[in-house]
């Protein structure tokens, strides 16, 4: 079972992580303002759609991080710039596979169809 206050905590480290207000949180993850504010106060537990809509919008966040505490946030020791990174130079060969030039991995994310993924850096 969640504990509530413990999950209240997380997900404010969450919503500081990302200098973002609740109101900005909430409107990102597609939520209303009050559904922040009962979990952030203790009124309510977190639905699973809602823990669903977290994961989706910060893909930084850890399910059993967010959930028990078990694991680390961030996933990365410095907060992820936006995506696409415009030092990236893209090049699509005639195969239809991506050529990457001038580039080194920094990370390499698995996404799972049941919704995890894994991080891994080199």
């Amino acid at each position: 079972m969640i504990n509530s206050s413990d999950f209240a905590n997380r997900l404010q480290k969450v919503i500081d992580f990302y200098d973002e207000t609740a109101s900005g949180f909430a409107e990102k993850i597609g939520v209303q303002r009050s559904s922040i504010s009962h979990i952030l106060s203790g009124r309510n537990k977190p639905s699973l759609d809602f823990v669903m809509k977290v994961l989706h919008s910060y893909p930084e966040v850890e399910l059993y991080w967010l959930l028990n505490g078990k694991g680390n946030f961030p996933t990365t020791e410095s907060k992820i710039s936006n995506f696409p990174n415009p030092q990236l130079e893209l090049k699509v060969d005639s195969s239809n596979e991506p050529e990457v030039k001038n580039s080194e991995i920094e990370k390499i994310v698995i996404f799972y169809k049941d919704g995890t993924f894994k991080s891994y850096e080199p």
